[in-house]
């Protein structure tokens, strides 16, 4: 499938260092991926095969994509399939969790990526678990991978996805009382006023383009 992303990153031929300007490039959305998937992604998706019978219900989709291997899991899975991974095919280490808003993926709007890394195997995967924007909610894997905790505060500040099970779910970068979550693509950019050495700086969509 192939969707528009607008930004400034991968065009050319304009002087907008705003990303304000509307600018587009087509980008690819890879589909599911089949096998064989080359290297040793066939071996971590046949280790967890048979660690976990009920892989096949979990898994909503495999893609090899870029040189990496993402399995899509359901969120009501994400928690055991974690357990999993740490625990027989070693992934000791998770690296984070990143949010994704695609507003025009319908019921899947809002996603959640967690890059694994083993360690004992010098091996990666990632994990990528999609939710409706009306029903944000993802468990939180803070019990599988402990350093987790900021990051998935993070992301529910920025993307506004609420971890159920978090020990506490609370913004981290902006205050308590702010409206809204920044990173989400329909977040307003019209900024706030900020004043600096007595100049006014414009919001984004008043800013000239550099040339």
């Amino acid at each position: 499938m192939v969707q528009n992303e607008s930004g400034m990153f991968g065009t050319s031929g304009t002087g907008d260092t705003s990303g304000y300007g509307g600018l587009v490039r087509q980008a690819e959305n890879p589909g599911s991926t089949q096998r064989p998937y080359g290297g040793y992604f066939d071996q971590v998706a046949d280790d967890l095969e048979r660690a976990y019978p009920d892989f096949a219900d979990a898994i909503e989709k495999v893609v090899v994509d870029r040189g990496e291997l993402t399995l899509h899991i359901k969120r009501e899975r994400l928690v055991d399939v974690a357990r999993i991974l740490r625990d027989k095919l070693k992934f000791e280490m998770c690296m984070g969790v990143s949010g994704v808003h695609y507003p025009t993926d319908t019921n899947r709007e809002l996603h959640a990526v967690y890059p694994l890394l083993s360690v004992t195997n010098n091996q990666r995967v990632r994990l990528e678990v999609s939710v409706p924007d009306i029903d944000p909610h993802i468990p939180s894997l803070v019990e599988v991978w402990a350093g987790n905790n900021w990051h998935e505060r993070e992301t529910f500040d920025m993307f506004g996805i609420i971890f159920d099970g978090h020990p506490g779910l609370t913004r981290i970068l902006m205050p308590d009382d702010w409206q809204g979550h920044p990173q989400r693509k329909d977040y307003d950019l019209g900024g706030i006023a900020v004043e600096y050495k007595g100049a006014t700086i414009p919001a984004p969509s008043e800013r000239r383009s550099y040339k």
